[in-house]
């Protein structure tokens, strides 16, 4: 049952602890939580390796690590759990705790151990991930008695002059001229999605670089994450040339660091990986590749983004029982696509 009034500084625990897109798509949920209820004390479980990211998020108050904090999930730190993704070991530890208030989707068999379940059918993937998890917001919200405030943008907040002094520091370090337009290329997934290969990525760089001439075409970046730096370093073979300006960055400097300086991005194109969802909460311009598999369609993956400022391109349906569905995107109608796409977003700039 909700509360009948509103708890003056409630306490809440969010929970998604798997992979850095997944957390990235929680912003939207965590800022309408903090605008909702400004004095509430709002931490995060998640786990190291995206720790550095959650501390950067200006609506956390406290971030927890799974699976080192589990003893904290007690009903003397909490008044409220939401779990945004349920797995059965997060569930037990939830209610052996005796938190509260347990809210989660109801789905799977750990649900039992939640006394506020809401039916979502993510699975039928109908809207965006964030905006589920803004649905679990909100009934969290109105179960401590407070009123659901009207959706943030929930970009991340950087100061105005960041992205100006971002990329100050990395044309300095990449050598990168200021007045052509950076296009950002990540070729890796880290395992979590179906991707383009690297000669499908070779072959847009360089019909976009055909149909996107004279000054003012684009400097093109590939970035690489920890492990990512083999097929970083195939595509640049693949594409360097006395015609096309392109840098490899490796990220070195820990996630934090990397995250942000994707601000300084005009475009950034990817798969459906955690850097895509980065980017889209840095509301940078988006190009994403998405195969056609029921629980990962665009629609489910979008970035979070403003309107427009996302574009997503997705394998058939017809292909999505071959072993490697997106090997039919046709990347010369693709590159049209993301051209056309570019220009109108020029127009409105």
């Amino acid at each position: 049952m909700p509360l009948k009034n509103q708890l003056a500084k409630p306490r809440i625990l969010v929970v998604r602890n798997d992979k850095i897109g997944d957390f990235m798509l929680a912003w939207p949920a965590l800022a309408l939580l903090r605008r909702s209820m400004p004095d509430a004390h709002i931490s995060v479980l998640v786990p190291a390796y995206t720790r550095d990211l959650a501390r950067c998020c200006p609506w956390i108050d406290e971030v927890l690590l799974d699976p080192a904090d589990l003893r904290c999930m007690n009903r003397e730190n909490f008044d409220l759990l939401l779990t945004l993704f349920s797995t059965p070991r997060i569930a037990w530890n939830a209610w052996k705790g005796r938190i509260p208030l347990r809210v989660a989707p109801a789905t799977k068999w750990a649900q039992v151990f939640y006394n506020h379940r809401v039916r979502q059918r993510r699975s039928q993937s109908r809207k965006p991930e964030y905006e589920y998890n803004l649905e679990l917001a909100a009934y969290a919200i109105k179960l401590l008695g407070g009123t659901v405030a009207s959706n943030p943008a929930a970009y991340w907040p950087l100061a105005p002059d960041t992205r100006l002094e971002q990329r100050r520091q990395l044309a300095q370090r990449l050598d990168l001229p200021l007045d052509r337009p950076w296009v950002f290329v990540h070729a890796g997934s880290g395992g979590s999605a179906v991707n383009l290969s690297v000669g499908q990525y070779a072959s847009l760089i360089k019909r976009l670089q055909q149909i996107w001439p004279g000054q003012n075409s684009p400097a093109w970046i590939l970035t690489a994450g920890p492990g990512e730096q083999p097929m970083m370093q195939a595509l640049l073979e693949q594409v360097c040339d006395a015609e096309t300006l392109v840098r490899p960055y490796l990220s070195t400097e820990g996630l934090a660091t990397f995250a942000q300086s994707l601000c300084c991005a005009d475009v950034f194109v990817a798969g459906s990986t955690g850097p895509l969802h980065v980017a889209g909460a840095l509301n940078v311009p988006t190009v994403g590749f998405f195969p056609a598999k029921r629980s990962a369609t665009a629609l489910r993956w979008r970035p979070c983004n403003g309107p427009g400022r996302t574009l997503a391109i997705s394998a058939s349906q017809e292909a999505a029982e071959q072993e490697n569905p997106m090997a039919a995107i046709d990347m010369e109608a693709a590159a049209q696509e993301i051209r056309n796409w570019q220009l109108g977003l020029a127009s409105l700039s």
